[in-house]
């Protein structure tokens, strides 16, 4: 959890809105424990008129994918997992590390992917991406865009990353802006929404870096990017229950770790994000292997969160809580894939649950905005894992003083709320940003055909 009403991240975003307000399936075993049946998916009935679709989510995935991009160097690889590699570098580049003072030679290639046009005229554009980036390598992946009246973006760094963090530290870059539109951490973000400005089209490129000579090479399986157009609002519309379900994932505690290797983000108080994604990783059937472990001191309970903490580590942010950052660390794991995106409600939710995909949450609340949490935020990512008979979310809360006390039932209605909407007042009385549904899915590479089916249902293919 970011630490009570610390600074946000979006905290330019959010005097901005304050501003204009002024102005003007799982695996068997785990999807069932502890489940109340409700029947077949599609009894798990949404409310007679869902909200209108306000997230257009596009990635490229498949070799056809990839083989409709311009390549420069790279070239597409078919099989269970297509993607992109190096074939043949089309030169080098020097990458002077901010982070680390060094200066060091790579190798490129680039893959530009085809023109997209939203669905959705946008606000806010989020990439996300996975990749196999073995010692070595890394990748960069850029966003350019075409606002609503014809004009185009910058080139806008979206992350350089790396899973590991010897060759290069993973990083966001600050003070990308063109007097339009600006990039905030891990967020293309339209500078004056109240203008009518909006994103209508965009094209990321990959770039995959190697050393000098060397033969092997990043692979990217995923590449994509949320836009979104949510409605400024302080409450958003009810939805009705419709599924009493609840998945058996694992429960971590981000408090156990207070104190444990503050370089990252200063320690266990601050890793909700990390440990949401490990608890998510795990439910999939993702473990570490002792010797990635080796690194923790053995003193230390549960190390895996430890570790989640460490691989999604954003240098320049100096925090956990990059999201794009998390999706990829999800997709180190053999077979998952992780995206960001937005949801519409807690109906888009319960459709996940009822498939047995289970999903991280980002919201921010006063103390008193939910019953039973018994602390306020700025932002703090939990897990959702099931629903209750009376609709009630349950979730994995990872901001609780043990293991045993993460599971938590929150209220519907006030859950619905404080993670959907864009506007709230903090504990000071002034307007500040929401996240207005973002959340983290991640799920198998080769997901079943209810799973596909779910996906598809809230916009993410």
């Amino acid at each position: 959890m970011s630490r009570s009403e610390q600074p946000s991240r979006r905290t330019v975003l959010a005097v901005a809105v304050a501003t204009a307000v002024a102005g003007g399936a799982g695996p068997a075993a785990a999807d069932t424990t502890g489940a109340a049946a409700a029947g077949p998916a599609t009894d798990a009935a949404a409310p007679a008129r869902a909200p209108a679709r306000t997230i257009d989510n596009r990635a490229w995935t498949t070799y056809s994918d990839w083989r409709s991009g311009t390549a420069k160097g790279t070239r597409a690889v078919a099989g269970a997992r297509p993607g992109i590699v190096i074939g043949a570098p089309v030169g080098t580049v020097d990458y002077a590390d901010p982070h680390t003072g060094t200066t060091a030679t790579w190798e490129y290639a680039t893959w530009t992917s085809p023109v997209h046009r939203l669905a959705v005229p946008s606000t806010e554009a989020i990439a996300s991406w996975n990749a196999h980036t073995p010692a070595g390598t890394w990748i960069q992946v850029e966003l350019r865009g075409t606002y609503s009246d014809g004009t185009h973006t910058p080139w806008y760094v979206m992350g350089r990353w790396a899973a590991g963090d010897e060759d290069i530290r993973r990083t966001s870059v600050d003070d990308q802006s063109d007097g339009r539109s600006s990039i905030w951490t891990d967020t293309f973000a339209i500078d004056d929404t109240a203008s009518g400005l909006r994103l209508s089209s965009y094209r990321l490129r990959l770039t995959l870096h190697r050393r000098p000579g060397a033969k092997i090479t990043p692979t990217v399986w995923r590449v994509g990017a949320m836009g979104s157009d949510v409605p400024d609002r302080f409450t958003v519309p009810a939805s009705a229950p419709g599924l009493a379900r609840e998945l058996a994932v694992p429960r971590y505690s981000q408090e156990i770790h207070i104190g444990q290797y503050p370089e990252y983000d200063n320690g266990g108080e601050a890793w909700c994000s990390p440990t949401s994604s490990q608890m998510i990783i795990e439910y999939w059937g993702g473990r570490l292997t002792a010797e990635q472990l080796a690194w923790v001191d053995p003193s230390f309970a549960d190390p895996q969160v430890c570790h989640a903490a460490r691989y999604t580590y954003d240098y320049q942010y100096e925090g956990c809580g990059n999201w794009p950052f998390n999706a990829a660390y999800a997709a180190t794991f053999k077979d998952l894939q992780g995206v960001v995106t937005r949801l519409r409600s807690l109906t888009d939710l319960e459709t996940l649950i009822a498939a047995g995909i289970p999903a991280i949450t980002s919201q921010s609340f006063l103390k008193e905005e939910l019953t039973g949490a018994g602390y306020g935020t700025a932002g703090h990512l939990m897990t959702v894992i099931g629903f209750t008979a009376e609709g009630d979310v349950i979730a994995n809360d990872p901001n609780s003083p043990t293991n045993e006390a993460v599971r938590r039932v929150y209220r519907r209605r006030e859950f619905e709320n404080i993670w959907l909407r864009t506007k709230r007042y903090n504990a000071s009385g002034r307007v500040v940003s929401g996240t207005g549904g973002v959340c983290y899915l991640y799920f198998p590479a080769r997901p079943s055909v209810r799973q596909r089916a779910a996906l598809a249902a809230v916009g993410v293919c």
